[in-house]
């Protein structure tokens, strides 16, 4: 895509074009859905959508640093903003969407990353694509969250005593 078009695209887009993707409501659900899911295992999952890169990443794009790059290092950074980085087991997730770009990324901290093969992943990644292209939101994030949620529940099941604590916010980062 010429870059010209990739930057109008990326402007035209804003945080309302996220609140419409991820409404209050799905936001509740997903968040309640994000706190069940962490009763279950010691893992940490984050959700963020973000609407568009900022032009000063995207100007960045070349045939040396190509968009799935750049994506990858935006989801990198909304990792450790959030600090999903920063949890006791260092088993936490981020699950980031790049609505301009349709774009999915995966970020697990190293404990998990160990144990969760590039394959197993993409498993996740591609029928939640599938759903985000029919604008199905909603379920695809439920579904993926399921997923992720088992992976974590087979590697790091919750400890049988209920002190587990909630390191980080179970609520879904819309930018």
């Amino acid at each position: 895509m010429n870059i010209f078009l990739r930057l109008l695209k990326h402007q035209w887009l804003d945080r309302s074009d996220t609140l419409r993707a991820v409404p209050d409501d799905v936001a509740a659900r997903l968040e309640r859905r994000v706190a069940a899911s962490e009763s279950r295992h010691t893992g940490q999952v984050r959700l963020c959508v973000e609407a568009a890169l900022p032009w000063t990443d995207l100007l960045t794009v070349s045939s040396d640093r190509p968009l799935p790059a750049v994506t990858r290092e935006r989801a990198l950074g909304w990792f450790g903003r959030l600090r999903v980085w920063d949890t006791e087991h260092n088993n936490g997730v981020l699950i980031y969407l790049l609505l301009a770009e349709h774009a999915i990324e995966f970020v697990a901290d190293r404990a998990l990353a160990r144990h969760v093969s590039a394959e197993q992943w993409q498993a996740i990644v591609d029928p939640l694509a599938q759903r985000l292209r029919n604008g199905a939101f909603e379920d695809g994030l439920t579904q993926a969250l399921e997923e992720v949620s088992a992976l974590l529940v087979a590697h790091f099941p919750a400890p049988q005593d209920t002190g587990k604590a909630n390191e980080l916010p179970d609520c879904v980062f819309r930018c």
